[in-house]
């Protein structure tokens, strides 16, 4: 079956399945064509929830499709490959328990990039977006800060006032990105803008023109005059922005910046998932119940 025919057929059968398809930016570029919506995770499961949809196909990772379950409890979420995410799983729930007893009496956020069950130990949720918002809103001089230590020391850097103690886990796709390849790639471009993510190591976020999540770099490029940007971030953004913009010169870090379990999900595995309802996403009830909590205050915020 060539793409033209995969993508039809998959278009036919989610309608017939009343079945919506979420693409995280992340995911290969021709998911697109089959998805309702594409997107960061946290607002990807925030759309799902407003869609009178039965039945949810989550291109992305394991902890995506959970927020997901957890956001649209009587709707049923399949993940089409079951895949993890590398930072998210660099804790589990025995490690940020213990984290807590060795940081007692701390409040503790988690990134949105984590599990249900890490999610349900947590006080509060954050996104790379809103993290300094979340911590700022605690109304605290110190807070424990899980799983992306960088994340935290972006969030710490913007809110001095503010010890975090945070956990040492890091995405290894971003981590890859060195202080060299933007200077490098800056001067080979020096009228470019460079834009990163907080999930950068220190050294890529201190020499960088605009520090954002997926989302809030793709809104900049989008609403900037410049006319080309250095984009320090996995290649599905990179793909994204040089499709959606082609009047602006938008240069890969690196085309090695890309997450290996983010392509996992292929066309044939969103088809095979709609025909065979496999792969659906549970998340244990009082685990979900603790998490919702962690995830609603960040919402109320």
């Amino acid at each position: 079956m060539d793409k033209r025919e995969l993508i039809e057929k998959i278009n036919k059968l989610k309608k017939e399945k009343n079945a919506i398809i979420l693409a995280h930016c992340y995911q290969n570029i021709e998911i697109d064509y089959v998805a309702d919506f594409v997107g960061d995770s946290l607002g990807l499961s925030q759309l799902a929830a407003k869609t009178n949809a039965d039945k949810i196909i989550f291109a992305g990772v394991y902890f995506m499709a959970e927020t997901a379950k957890i956001l649209n409890p009587a709707k049923k979420v399949y993940l089409p490959n079951i895949s993890g995410c590398d930072m998210a799983d660099m804790i589990n729930l025995e490690q940020i328990k213990k984290f807590k007893e060795k940081n007692p009496n701390i409040p503790t956020v988690c990134y949105i990039n984590s599990t249900a069950a890490v999610k349900s130990e947590c006080d509060i949720c954050c996104t790379s977006s809103n993290a300094i918002e979340v911590v700022k809103s605690l109304n605290t001089n110190e807070v424990l800060f899980v799983p992306d230590r960088y994340l935290a020391g972006w969030v710490e850097k913007n809110l001095p006032n503010v010890k975090i103690t945070a956990y040492q886990g890091y995405c290894p796709t971003h981590f890859k990105i060195s202080a060299e390849d933007i200077i490098n790639k800056k001067n080979e471009n020096p009228n470019a803008i460079v834009l990163s993510h907080p999930e950068c190591r220190d050294e890529v976020v201190e020499i960088s023109d605009f520090v954002g999540s997926t989302t809030q770099m793709m809104k900049y490029c989008k609403e900037s005059k410049n006319k080309e940007f250095i984009v320090a971030t996995e290649l599905g953004v990179v793909q994204r922005l040089q499709r959606d913009y082609p009047d602006k010169k938008i240069i890969p870090i690196s085309k090695e910046i890309f997450c290996p379990s983010m392509k996992e999900n292929t066309l044939e595995d969103i088809l095979y998932t709609l025909e065979n309802e496999n792969n659906e996403i549970k998340v244990d009830e009082n685990i979900a119940k603790k998490a919702i909590n962690c995830i609603d205050r960040m919402l109320k915020i």
